[in-house]
């Protein structure tokens, strides 16, 4: 009797720890999904609400959607948010956009949100994206030939987060040039 007692009390314990993980995960999962909603809304002020604990990647976050924004980014194809460990979700997002638009390629870049989720609320915020070669190389050649053009538009970019609508537009410009240049040759 005392046994099957232990045994009891042993597998009340794993399933409980089971479905608090599982409720963990869904919860964190809704948050990531939020703030996906919050930045592609292009709401200042929502993505600043889920954002209220993220100190250290609040501005540069709050820069970037202005960017996006700016830089006319679509939503060509949202993924499902993946867990990666207890705080940790990635969310990737396809996007059309006015840089790539402006090198003429056929490609969609797929930014990729990692977000830390520790007690209900977004730490911490870090993007990466897949963008082609042909980015890196326009980005380049801006600042090399065109550098009049996004001096002053991305002076500090990404630290104070002022000007990202005058920066991305500048370089759609400069990229348009690239593109310009390439066909030229």
């Amino acid at each position: 009797m005392r046994k099957e007692f232990s045994l009891l009390i042993l597998l009340l314990l794993i399933y409980g720890c089971k479905n608090a993980t599982s409720s963990d995960h869904t919860g964190n999962l809704r948050i990531a999904n939020e703030f996906i909603d919050a930045f592609y809304s292009f709401n200042r002020d929502s993505l600043q609400s889920i954002l209220s604990q993220a100190d250290e990647s609040r501005q540069g976050t709050l820069y970037y959607q202005r960017w996006a924004e700016c830089g006319n980014y679509e939503i060509m194809d949202r993924h499902k948010c993946i867990v990666r460990n207890d705080s940790l979700i990635i969310c990737p997002v396809t996007v059309k956009d006015d840089l790539i638009g402006a090198l003429q390629i056929d490609f969609y870049v797929t930014d990729t949100f990692h977000l830390t989720i520790v007690n209900q609320q977004i730490r911490s915020v870090i993007t990466s994206s897949n963008d082609p070669v042909q980015y890196y190389q326009a980005k380049e050649w801006v600042k090399l030939n065109r550098p009049e053009l996004i001096e002053l538009p991305c002076e500090g970019i990404m630290e104070d987060g002022t000007t990202p609508c005058e920066c991305v537009q500048a370089m759609v410009s400069g990229f348009a040039e690239f593109t310009a240049s390439e066909e030229n040759q």
